[in-house]
């Protein structure tokens, strides 16, 4: 997933930094609202991690934008503020989850995964599709018992696939997901189809993977 993070305390914003990044996520990481509102003008984030006390003023403003021209990212905000009232004015701007500080890490897997679930409309961690089985919240795919190897790229864009299933994602929305800015437009159009192929070819020797569709001119999607 493609996360912006928000937050100026440096020492916690390096930790989730580090640990978002070994979950293998492309992360932007700002510590004001002027950045931040420069990244979501070019950008688009599946994540938001919001701070609401920030140096040039309050996250909750930042949140309006985000609402504004981020229709589908979801927001988390993090926050030293506890107080009922705060939860509440934060809930009805739009936010989708709140943790206070000091939060673990593991907890804020948690609710993102718990989030993605809600708005893709998955129940469960484990998807049952056509006979495959694939974990959303580890890089696990077996089809009858037998596991099935996918790389950590290959993984990644799948779940990314499944979270948003029945919608058509271009591939510049897929290579954004795995990449972020740093290839070139025709570099990663050419490796998503690589990719798409790839995933076709492995998961196809076990069973039929018609449920995931090539939209010609537009990219690829998983109906489901």
């Amino acid at each position: 997933m493609r996360i912006l993070l928000v937050e100026d305390e440096r020492s916690l914003a390096k930790e989730i930094h580090d640990f978002l990044q070994s979950e293998h996520h492309v992360l932007d990481e700002v510590s004001t609202i002027k950045a931040a509102s420069e990244n979501l003008a070019v950008n688009s984030y599946d994540f938001v991690l919001l701070d609401l006390g920030l140096p040039d003023g309050d996250g909750l403003d930042l949140l309006q934008e985000v609402n504004r021209v981020q229709e589908n990212a979801s927001v988390i905000i993090l926050t030293a503020r506890t107080e009922v009232g705060d939860k509440l004015l934060g809930f009805e701007s739009g936010a989708d989850d709140y943790l206070s500080k000091p939060f673990s890490l593991l907890e804020l897997k948690a609710r993102m995964q718990a989030i993605l679930r809600r708005k893709s409309g998955w129940k469960k961690d484990v998807i049952q599709l056509a006979g495959f089985e694939i974990h959303l919240n580890e890089p696990l795919i077996s089809f009858e018992g037998q596991e099935i190897k996918l790389t950590k790229k290959e993984y990644i864009l799948l779940q990314f696939m499944l979270i948003n299933k029945n919608r058509v994602l271009n591939r510049f929305q897929l290579a954004e997901h795995l990449w972020g800015d740093h290839l070139d437009d025709d570099y990663q159009s050419n490796y998503i189809d690589v990719h798409v192929k790839n995933i076709r070819k492995k998961l196809g020797s076990f069973g039929p993977v018609d449920w995931l569709e090539t939209v010609r001119g537009l990219g690829y999607k998983i109906v489901a």
